[in-house]
């Protein structure tokens, strides 16, 4: 059965029943849910600028003139999607031990690693979340090719 329209708002809004979202999730996919996701997006934040691909909960490549960026669901512009929108991103960096996420039991040492939120300075929403050793880079988490911008690479 084909997910409907609705269905789609209630599912970003996370008001289907888990059955139902579990049944999506092994239907096979409509041909135009994606373009169908988008648009239910586009509707709910009443942007000017298009969206182009949600690259996780509250987070948004956008088409703003001729350039591309990312964009937090509250309005707030990152940087152009090429760039890793982390870099522009509230960080806080907390540390395995302190019982928020791991219980002491079970965390990883704070000598080995670090968890690291990243939230949006324009509303403060939790945008990403990554496990990491200390010291490594910002993981870049998805670099999508969009075919028109392929000289630009």
């Amino acid at each position: 059965m084909p997910i409907l329209d609705q269905e789609i708002v209630d599912l970003i809004d996370g008001r289907l029943t888990l059955d139902r979202v579990h049944e999506i999730q092994a239907e096979a996919k409509d041909a135009d849910r994606r373009q169908r996701v988008l648009e239910a997006w586009q509707a709910r934040l009443g942007w000017k600028d298009k969206i182009l691909l949600t690259l996780q909960e509250s987070l948004f490549i956008v088409q703003r003139g001729q350039d591309r960026i990312v964009k937090c669901a509250c309005g707030h512009a990152f940087c152009e999607y090429r760039t890793n929108w982390k870099e522009h991103a509230l960080v806080y960096e907390r540390d395995p031990q302190d019982e928020k996420v791991y219980n002491r039991a079970s965390a990883p040492s704070s000598d080995w690693m670090i968890l690291r939120e990243f939230y949006c300075p324009g509303c403060g929403t939790l945008l990403d979340a990554e496990g990491v050793p200390r010291g490594y880079p910002f993981v870049f988490n998805c670099l999508p090719y969009f075919a028109d911008d392929a000289g630009a690479r």
